[in-house]
């Protein structure tokens, strides 16, 4: 059982990825957020979920333990497979689609490629306060890094998970300016996500 990858970035293709180690190819598929940000040579580790078929060993990859652990529990979910667990953790980070089930936001689960209401309440019903994973907090102290004390619960993921006070604010004009101010508190992580990976301008800059 394969757990575990350290090598290189052979190539990306989508959210499908080759792992070069010692010279061993790996074909991985990995949530789509985590292939955009690789980079073919760049070193890489990845956490390994295999399912082994009659005709085939597929592996499934994540750069952080975080994710494969909410993956796993995901694809428990009856009617969840591998392909909707990666479009899950592609379009949300462990935290916030964490969030999105402890809070019943059957809206932002709504929104995952393959998956509509009724299986967004299932995956609800059988996850709901189960998940490994701790859904970012909407109160409490966050000492990690010594991030800003903030309450709005937009603000606090993006500091927990590891923003900067001033990449908070900037994050939050440019989802307002975006008109997502009303979004659903998911909706809006994701967004600021978009936004940081992406270098922030201040609306209107280009």
């Amino acid at each position: 059982m394969i757990a575990r990858l350290v090598g290189t970035v052979a190539d990306v293709a989508g959210d499908d990825v080759i792992v070069d180690v010692n010279g061993v190819g790996y074909a991985v598929g990995v949530p789509l957020r985590c292939a955009q940000a690789m980079v073919v040579g760049d070193a890489v580790t990845v956490w390994v979920h295999t399912v082994v078929r009659e005709d085939a060993l597929l592996l499934y990859g994540f750069v952080a333990k975080e994710d494969k652990a909410v993956f796993e529990q995901l694809i428990s979910v009856s009617g969840i497979g591998p392909r909707v667990g990666l479009n899950a953790l592609g379009k949300y980070t462990a935290q916030a689609l964490s969030l999105a089930i402890e809070s019943n936001d059957l809206r932002a689960l709504a929104a995952i490629p393959a998956v509509g209401k009724k299986t967004a309440e299932r995956i609800v019903l059988e996850l709901r306060g189960k998940l490994s994973v701790a859904p970012v907090a909407a109160t409490g102290v966050v000492t990690a890094s010594a991030p800003p004390k903030v309450d709005d619960q937009f603000a606090l993921a993006l500091a927990q998970l590891g923003y900067k006070r001033s990449e908070i604010d900037l994050a939050t004009e440019r989802v307002k300016a975006a008109g997502l101010a009303e979004k659903p508190v998911t909706e809006r992580i994701t967004a600021a996500l978009g936004f940081l990976a992406g270098g922030i301008a201040r609306p209107g800059e280009r």
